[in-house]
């Protein structure tokens, strides 16, 4: 397929790991702050391939993971609620709440729809004059334009009984909380390339001078991670903190222009609280003032909710880069992906999910290796010296 084998090719994969064998002299730690890429990473092995002085950390990059269990739990509260249509992703219905999931209620009676995107649920508003439709709108920067766009044309349309329960989150913000922690390891990132195609680079620089880390923008294809790894690898060897973008066929330094103007008069920057991590400033969107009467929180007043992380999960420490999944007792037993205690277990971008889909069970398999639960034929004989 053109576009994508070309980033999978073996011959290059090995110059590219040659490289960073030849140039890393110390040990270096990088995070991914992407849940793609987490799943391209242990999917085809990436990290055992890697010199053992490199390690790569999992980020809080996957956007179902960190929405907080109190807007989980909101969006339960609501599409229990009598004349509604909830409607969401379909990586969101298995994320557990307190108690249950989006599956349990749409079991008990709750009308709960899957769409592939808010204007199908726009349409639904449209197609059901009598019925309440509320989008559950999370993410980062990737998927907010559209839902920015939904809850501008529901205004346009005058399409009164559609409404958007929003938890947007911001990926510079997480950075700098990252790099302002005591227990930070951090060493240099590898940003994500689709949050970049929307925003740019312009909020980067500040932050690499400030915490003096590089921050490699990349893709998600392997040969797109190798090329982050090694470009990070050398301004950590000479002691360089800049923004690189090594993903220049997707991301241009301005990002998307008219995305954005979207994204600024639909949304208003707020303090998120992100899943097992807490709160962050400055870290997420709501809906603005303009729009605030099409925001689901406020049309359902669903401010009090009582929230319950089950005591055995261990996924904020995952999302915060300090444990690996196969490091917490739940993995693999109580936790699995039919019986999820964290959203890091289902979700499609989850570093739990990548672990146990890939069988990183108990332990990280032989260096130099891949392996996964299928042929890792992207990187098969690949040498690693």
């Amino acid at each position: 397929m053109k576009y994508i084998d070309e980033f999978q090719d073996p011959d290059l994969a090995r110059r590219l790991l040659d490289d960073i064998h030849a140039t890393v002299t110390r040990p270096w730690a990088l995070m991914e702050v992407c849940g793609g890429q987490t799943h391209s990473i242990i999917r085809h092995g990436i990290d055992q391939l890697l010199p053992d002085s490199i390690e790569l950390i999992h980020g809080p990059g996957c956007p179902v993971c960190v929405t907080p269990l109190d807007i989980i739990d909101k969006a339960l509260e609501i599409a229990s609620r009598p004349g509604v249509i909830f409607c969401s992703f379909g990586d969101m219905l298995r994320v557990p709440g307190s108690g249950r999931d989006l599956f349990q209620v749409r079991g008990a009676g709750g009308d709960v729809r899957v769409v592939y995107s808010p204007l199908d649920a726009l349409r639904l508003a449209q197609e059901n004059p009598d019925r309440e439709v509320v989008f559950f709108g999370i993410g980062f920067e990737t998927t907010a334009p559209p839902n920015a766009m939904a809850v501008h044309q529901a205004r346009r349309l005058g399409v009164r009984n559609f409404s958007m329960l929003v938890s947007h989150v911001r990926v510079p913000p997480a950075i700098e909380a990252i790099m302002e922690s005591d227990t930070c390891r951090v060493q240099a990132f590898l940003a994500a390339g689709h949050v970049c195609s929307v925003m740019g680079t312009d909020e980067y620089p500040t932050l690499a001078e400030r915490y003096r880390v590089p921050i490699v923008v990349t893709g998600f294809e392997p040969l797109d991670i190798l090329e982050g790894v090694r470009r990070a690898v050398r301004q950590l060897e000479r002691g360089e903190h800049l923004v690189d973008n090594a993903y220049r066929r997707a991301v241009p330094a301005e990002g998307n222009p008219a995305a954005r103007a979207m994204l600024a008069d639909v949304f208003e920057v707020t303090d998120r609280a992100w899943r097992g991590i807490g709160v962050i400033p400055g870290s997420g969107w709501r809906l603005s003032e303009r729009y605030r009467d099409l925001d689901a929180e406020h049309r359902f007043a669903v401010d009090h909710i009582d929230t319950r992380e089950p005591a055995e999960c261990r996924s904020g420490e995952v999302l915060q880069g300090l444990i690996k999944p196969k490091e917490c007792a739940a993995f693999g037993t109580t936790c699995t992906p039919r019986t999820p205690l964290g959203a890091t277990m289902v979700s499609s971008e989850g570093a739990c999910a990548a672990y146990y889909l890939y069988r990183r069970l108990d332990g990280d398999g032989a260096r130099g290796a891949a392996v996964t639960s299928e042929p890792p034929a992207v990187l098969e004989g690949t040498s690693v010296v």
